[in-house]
């Protein structure tokens, strides 16, 4: 289990000598972060959605007969004062034992989820996790890490700081761009140090991208079939600069973006280009694996 800011994901596979076949895969925008995320407070309501959550969780557990479990949780959860009351309360009612994970913990998790989807070579790569609470980015290869660090500047802490009024206004984005520029120093000395070649994005808003550029081509992508996917640049960007200019309610009739990720979308968004644009990097990949690809690797071996 990968229970993030927005979303609890289930995952049960059937582990075989070729690797693994999935049975499962249960998500739900319990949406965790919500009304506290920048206060280091889970609230009453998103509380209660969590503990349901896990406890419909639990039964899917019991009635596939699940030999062993791993449930991780990340930045809501480690930040939040009342985090370790909420797995006290799911140890009560599941007997499920959640692990809260620290983000260099969490960064590993993802390159060997991203690893093993088979997208890496020789060449360094970035990877970047936009999560809701934090954002992991991670300069490697094939071979190795080369460095890593956890932000806490996920897409609903940046939403909650920044994105008050809808569309964006341009004031806002420019305090969104300063605020990165503040935060992100100890990754533009990384890049500095160990250039980099491509941008892959981990699951989250890269899914959103490339299922909404696929249904503009009139061609459906199945997302738990997919491994990776390269981009367009000049599409992506184009896509980026529509989605920042967009209402709600023009991104809530936008069927490849699901509905935790309508407004989150925005200030992700922001962040993707952000980067693109500090790097001058022209080649991006979506990757599905992350996280809990990860923690199933290191399970399995």
């Amino acid at each position: 289990m990968d229970l993030g800011t927005n979303t609890f994901h289930l995952v049960i596979v059937e582990v075989s000598s070729l690797g693994f076949t999935e049975i499962v895969h249960e998500e739900e925008a319990v949406k965790l972060g919500e009304g506290g995320i920048n206060k280091g407070l889970i609230k009453e309501a998103a509380f209660e959605r969590g503990i349901q959550c896990m406890k419909r969780f639990a039964g899917l557990i019991a009635s596939h007969h699940v030999q062993s479990l791993s449930a991780i949780a990340t930045s809501a959860l480690r930040n939040a004062a009342n985090g370790a009351e909420f797995v006290d309360d799911v140890k009560r009612h599941t007997t499920i034992s959640i692990e809260i994970i620290d983000g260099d913990t969490e960064a590993s998790y993802i390159y060997k989820g991203v690893k093993s989807s088979g997208i890496l070579d020789n060449k360094n790569s970035l990877i970047a996790d936009i999560g809701g609470g934090s954002v992991e980015f991670i300069i490697c290869n094939q071979h190795e890490i080369l460095w890593q660090q956890s932000f806490e500047i996920g897409a609903a802490r940046l939403m909650d700081r920044f994105h008050r009024s809808d569309p964006i206004p341009p004031d806002s984005i420019n305090a969104l761009n300063l605020y990165l520029e503040e935060c992100l120093k100890d990754l533009f000395q990384a890049v500095k140090q160990y250039p980099v070649e491509n941008l892959i994005g981990s699951s989250g808003v890269f899914e959103s991208y490339a299922v909404i550029m696929e249904k503009e081509k009139e061609r459906d992508l199945d997302l738990k079939k997919t491994k990776h996917c390269a981009f367009d640049h000049l599409e992506l960007f184009a896509l980026i600069e529509r989605i920042v200019l967009s209402t709600h309610q023009q991104r809530l009739a936008e069927s490849g973006i699901i509905p935790v990720r309508v407004d989150m979308i925005v200030t992700a968004s922001l962040l993707v280009r952000f980067i693109l644009e500090k790097h001058n990097i022209d080649e991006v990949t979506m990757c599905t694996y992350s996280l809990k690809e990860g923690v199933l690797a290191e399970m399995i071996n």
